[in-house]
């Protein structure tokens, strides 16, 4: 499939949002971290920064950074429309309204956008499920973001072949949300459950983290002790 810009729609999130979606510890952000699908999240730039090591794959990084950035200049206030629209669906707490959304969103954005080159080695093309030029379990922990779960439409055999392609380069990986974009536990979610429960160990925790209603639970997805 070719992969165009013009389907994209640009939306980042920052170190501390990702620390409390994936319930990471400070232990966890000393591994090695692979991120798929993070898109122009500011997790890699600013971790990277305290002394971290990630690497961030998506297929958006086939684009220069101002391809990327006249893109999420394109379809931000598309978004925040459609936000103004459903704003039924998300908790307004730690993100108080959607001007401060939008803020921290466009924040981690230009945090991202100051970071990326398509030659640096921590972002790298990459489209799910297509296998990753990576040995077996080069990162100790894997993170998806708002991509596995929340599209059920691309369907089961594209989640379960992602996630088998994700947990041959991770020793663990966690994803979240759980939700769709109607705010309703995922059609995926039973069907992986139960099929990745025969050969590994699958926990879903509760995390510190709620923007969509009842939107905080993360998967983890490891070898069986």
């Amino acid at each position: 499939m070719v992969f165009e810009l013009k389907n994209v729609v640009p939306w980042g999130r920052n170190l501390a949002e990702y620390r409390a979606m994936f319930g990471l510890t400070d232990e966890d952000l000393q591994k090695q971290i692979a991120g798929f699908g993070d898109g122009p999240a500011s997790f890699n730039a600013e971790l990277t920064r305290q002394g971290g090591h990630v690497v961030s794959f998506d297929p958006l990084y086939l684009f220069d950074r101002e391809q990327i950035r006249q893109r999420i200049m394109e379809t931000k206030d598309i978004v925040e429309l459609q936000t103004r629209g459903n704003q039924s669906n998300f908790v307004w707490k730690n993100i108080r309204d959607v001007d401060h959304l939008m803020q921290i969103r466009l924040d981690a954005m230009t945090c991202f956008l100051d970071d990326f080159d398509v030659d640096n080695s921590r972002y790298i093309p990459h489209e799910m499920p297509e296998k990753i030029h990576c040995a077996d379990r080069t990162f100790d922990l894997g993170l998806s973001s708002h991509f596995l779960m929340l599209y059920p439409e691309l369907g089961l055999e594209f989640h379960i072949r992602s996630i088998v392609e994700m947990l041959r380069i991770c020793h663990e990986i966690r994803i979240f949300p759980l939700l769709n974009l109607n705010a309703v536990t995922s059609e995926m979610f039973l069907p992986v459950m139960e099929y990745f429960s025969k050969d590994y160990q699958v926990e879903v925790r509760k995390v510190n983290y709620e923007f969509q209603k009842n939107g905080n639970e993360v998967l983890v997805i490891q070898p069986k002790i």
